[in-house]
């Protein structure tokens, strides 16, 4: 199944060399992967996977390893923002 999986801010640097100016990636992926699963291989600290989008819908933590995608889905995660 074709998502797309974006990364904003700093999290962009966990994308391959040639996706960080989009800072997207097609990815396929398994029907039943779970959030938990799509993020893993990329290595990013958990403290750093703050905001999860799917679809513009907000996934809290505690449904990320039970929440799955479907056919089309946008994939969307930022890190924690600092203001001043």
């Amino acid at each position: 199944m074709n998502i797309t999986f974006k990364l904003f801010a700093t999290l962009t640097d966990y994308l391959p060399a040639e996706a960080r100016r989009s800072n997207q990636v097609a990815l396929d992926v398994p029907a039943d992967a779970s959030i938990s699963q799509i993020i893993e291989p990329y290595g990013m600290p958990p403290k750093l996977v703050h905001l999860v989008l799917v679809n513009g819908k907000y996934i809290a933590p505690e449904h990320r390893a039970s929440t799955t995608l479907v056919e089309g889905d946008v994939l969307a995660i930022w890190p924690p923002v600092a203001g001043g």
